[in-house]
């Protein structure tokens, strides 16, 4: 089945979905947004893409905390493990490694989480950018420290929190009136059909 692909741009520079019709099964930020896509996929907007920009801009406006988009990450069961715990950590909080172990049960596995966390397909969405380290360091991330600290700091805002102060968030708020919401923009068209095109890590 043709994978659909679609560029969008963001505060975090330009994000690049792909679903496979029903679901979404990554979200990569792009330092390049020429970045070819590869042999199988197609340049084309779905209903699953098309409701992950309507939530992306509502989560940048601050309107949204939790995504409702159904998703379809590839990775091993544990990866799957961890993903899923990392969307338990609640919007304008962090929690360290060893927690994230702790939540599945393996508190000695560390590394392991490390390692899932950084594989995560899916950034923004599945938010292994709420994962730091154990003494507060923001640590790795596949985007670039720069984007975590952005996307942290922006949760915080939305909680009423400044700089480094910890983010104390209630319930979700819920989507912000469409009047309210900016609109994500398609990005620069991408190149089709190009050999050995990779996708952007998340």
């Amino acid at each position: 089945m043709t994978a659909h692909v679609l560029d969008v741009e963001s505060p975090i520079r330009t994000l690049r979905l792909r679903s496979n019709r029903e679901a979404l099964v990554s979200l990569a930020m792009l330092d390049d947004p020429r970045e070819p896509i590869g042999a199988g996929e197609a340049c084309c907007e779905d209903s699953v893409l098309e409701r992950t920009r309507g939530e992306l801009a509502a989560y940048f406006a601050g309107g949204l905390r939790d995504f409702t988009v159904p998703l379809a990450p590839a990775g091993t069961p544990f990866q799957l493990r961890v993903w899923e715990a990392l969307r338990a950590i609640p919007f304008g909080t962090t929690q360290s490694y060893r927690e994230v172990a702790i939540r599945i049960g393996q508190p000695t596995a560390t590394r392991a989480v490390g390692l899932a966390n950084g594989r995560n397909p899916i950034a923004v969405i599945v938010p292994c950018h709420r994962v730091i380290g154990a003494d507060g360091s923001l640590t790795g991330y596949g985007g670039g420290l720069r984007r975590k600290r952005i996307l942290l700091d922006h949760e915080a805002r939305c909680c009423g929190a400044t700089g480094s102060e910890p983010a104390a968030c209630g319930p979700d708020r819920g989507p912000l009136p469409a009047a309210a919401r900016p609109h994500l923009m398609p990005g620069p068209s991408c190149v089709t059909d190009a050999p050995g095109a990779g996708m952007g890590r998340s």
